[in-house]
C-alpha cells in the first residue's frame, strides 16, 4: 500500500433526487442490480464491517465497469472521474472517492449533460466474512455478493479493473455534449439505468 488512506467519518446522504440527476447517475444507481440470489448469497449474521482500508485496497487504481460507461477510482488525489452514453444520451463525472471506518465508499461528483450539471453522492457498504465480500448500495440496496469465496464469473468484484477505461473517453463524451443543441427543462430524457435490469423473485433471500 502506498500513501496515507483518508477516512471521511461522517458523509451525508445526497439530498438530489434521483429523477433529477440524468442518466449518467442512473449508471451509478444500477450497479448493484444482480441476477436472482441463490441461497449462498444471503448474508451470514457473523460479517463484520470492512475497514477504510480493506476496501481502499479493493477500489484504489481500478475502473469500474459499466454496460455503458465505466467509473475511475485514482489513487493519487482520491480522484474520481465517469462517463457514460448511450445512443441518445451522454454524460460525464468528476469528483473524488471517499472512505468511511465503517466500510463504505462514496462516489462524490458532478455529473454534467446536455441539460444540466448535478452534484451527487453514492455510498456502497461493504461486509466481509472470510473471504467473501457483500456490497449493498445505500440507503435503500439489498446486501449481495459482491465477491465470492471461491470467485464466479458474475461477479461484481471482476468488473473492476487495471485498465484506465475513462481518461481517453472523456473528452470524446465532452465533445459529444457541447455538440448538441440544448433542450428545455421540460424536454430532459427520464433517468435510465446503464446495466440491464433485472426481476428478483420474492424468495426473502438479499440480492
Amino acid at each position: 500500500m502506498t500513501g496515507k488512506i483518508f477516512i471521511d467519518r461522517k458523509i451525508p446522504r445526497s439530498r438530489t433526487p434521483l429523477r433529477t440527476l440524468g442518466f449518467g447517475l442512473a449508471a451509478i444507481a444500477a450497479v448493484t442490480v444482480q441476477s436472482p440470489a441463490s441461497a449462498e448469497d444471503v448474508m451470514p449474521k457473523d460479517t463484520r464491517p470492512m475497514t477504510g482500508a480493506e476496501v481502499y485496497m479493493i477500489f484504489r487504481g481500478k475502473s469500474w465497469k459499466w454496460a455503458n460507461g465505466a467509473g475511475r477510482m485514482q489513487d493519487e488525489g482520491r480522484r474520481f472521474t465517469a462517463w457514460t452514453q448511450s445512443d441518445t444520451d451522454a454524460s460525464w463525472a468528476e469528483g473524488r472517492w471517499i472512505l468511511t471506518d465503517s466500510g463504505q465508499l462514496c462516489l462524490k461528483a458532478d455529473w454534467h449533460s446536455q441539460t444540466a450539471t448535478s452534484r451527487d453522492k453514492t455510498c456502497f457498504s461493504h461486509r466481509i466474512l472470510g473471504s467473501t465480500i457483500y456490497q449493498k448500495r445505500e440507503p435503500a440496496g439489498e446486501w449481495y455478493v459482491f465477491k465470492h469465496s471461491k470467485p464466479a464469473q458474475s461477479d461484481e468484484f471482476n468488473k473492476l479493473v487495471k485498465e484506465d477505461l475513462v481518461e481517453a473517453k472523456l473528452p470524446i463524451i465532452q465533445n459529444f455534449i457541447a455538440s448538441q443543441p440544448v433542450q428545455p427543462e421540460q424536454s430532459q430524457p427520464k433517468a435510465r439505468t446503464v446495466r440491464p435490469e433485472h426481476r428478483h423473485e420474492q424468495t426473502g433471500e438479499a440480492q
